[in-house]
């Protein structure tokens, strides 16, 4: 009796996977498409910059990956420093959005906004975890797309309610990905 209950399980776990493989690709992505989704698509890739912090020039490196069967991108930016980084970017529903797990140990959510440029793709901060009063954090994001191999990464980061922007000047590169 046992085995006929574990064999019944079994195959009835089986069709489940089955029937769940067939209703995906039976219906496609279910990720709606917008010009701002497409965008931060685009950027998939390996990427070196640099950003100007007064007269001193920090360099960096952001990989950009599709995931989630193309339902998100990961952008990891200095992987295996002290200053990695991972924002992930997904649509909800028709909603674009991100999620920063920061250095300063928070995550700040951004919802993306419309913008009177098409070639910029703008975030406005939503809500974040691990935020107290006082602390320092992420408050927005605008992707200026240049060119195919050229993006600019304005991060606006609030310390006591004054938000310091900083530039990345990104250029694509044509290096194994590091992930």
């Amino acid at each position: 009796m046992k085995r006929a209950i574990v064999v019944l399980i079994a195959a009835f776990s089986l069709w489940l996977g089955t029937a769940s493989a067939q209703e995906h690709e039976s219906h496609g992505s279910k990720v709606v498409s917008t010009p701002q989704w497409e965008s931060i698509k685009s950027l998939v890739g390996e990427w070196d910059g640099y950003t100007m912090e007064g007269e001193k020039k920090y360099e960096g490196h952001v990989s950009i990956r599709m995931t989630g069967d193309g339902s998100a991108v990961m952008h990891w930016m200095d992987a295996g420093t002290p200053h990695e980084m991972i924002t992930m970017f997904h649509m909800d529903k028709g909603d674009l959005m991100a999620t920063h797990y920061c250095a300063a140990h928070n995550q700040p959510r951004f919802k993306g906004v419309a913008s009177a440029d098409p070639k910029k793709v703008v975030f406005e901060f939503k809500d974040g975890t691990n935020i107290r009063p006082g602390d320092g954090y992420m408050r927005s994001l605008a992707i200026n797309l240049v060119d195919a191999d050229h993006h600019n990464e304005d991060w606006g980061y609030d310390a006591n309610d004054k938000v310091e922007t900083s530039t990345f000047y990104m250029t694509r590169t044509k290096a194994t990905p590091k992930l």
